[in-house]
């Protein structure tokens, strides 16, 4: 089994880049099996954040890498929280308090469209001149009361209209055929599939 570093300590994209991946063999290690610290995020869009993080994370394993550059993007707000979405409610990381300022921020907007995005990049070595790059969207609204105890980060709020229920409230199956990362994923194992 081929081994990648994922340059993340997030349990729950752990568990879900885990699970897709084994399908073709590959085995997921967080960058925290290494040590190795979380890297600089200074930049404004996913994909450059998602390249540092993937270089970072190659440079110190030697191994290749996969990063995900991941956020929620409200209509309403121009965006926001878009790359800042982990750390939306400022330091230290806390999904609770981030949502309590989304919803807070929402308060008497009427539109409540939001989409979850997700760049994933793959580099074969820190220096890779051609990293792999991958993109998924997910649609959706935003309510104002937690619903589903499965997910992380934003789940309990973010509705998914055609089956009138949230991000936490479906199965992990599920999430992964509609999410934005379930849809990057399966673009990347695709690259990965024909990259010998």
């Amino acid at each position: 089994m081929k081994q990648i570093v994922l340059a993340s300590n997030n349990p729950g994209k752990l568990r879900e880049f885990g699970q897709m991946l084994a399908t073709i063999d590959i085995e997921v290690l967080p960058q925290a099996h290494f040590n190795i610290p979380e890297a600089e995020e200074p930049h404004i869009t996913f994909v450059e954040n998602a390249l540092a993080k993937a270089r970072h994370a190659a440079r110190l394993t030697g191994l290749p890498a996969l990063a995900d550059d991941s956020g929620i993007c409200v209509h309403a707000l121009g965006g926001a929280p878009g790359v800042y979405s982990a750390r939306y409610a400022g330091e230290p990381k806390s999904d609770e308090r981030n949502n309590q300022k989304l919803i807070s921020e929402l308060a008497g907007k009427q539109d409540r469209r939001a989409h979850y995005v997700a760049v994933l990049v793959f580099v074969h070595h820190a220096e890779d001149p051609q990293p792999i790059i991958c993109e998924g969207e997910w649609h959706g609204e935003i309510i104002d009361t937690p619903r589903g105890q499965n997910g992380f980060g934003y789940d309990p709020y973010f509705l998914v209209p055609e089956l009138g229920l949230t991000a936490a409230e479906i199965s992990a199956e599920e999430k992964n055929r509609r999410s934005h990362r379930g849809k990057a994923l399966r673009q990347l194992i695709e690259r990965l599939k024909l990259d010998v």
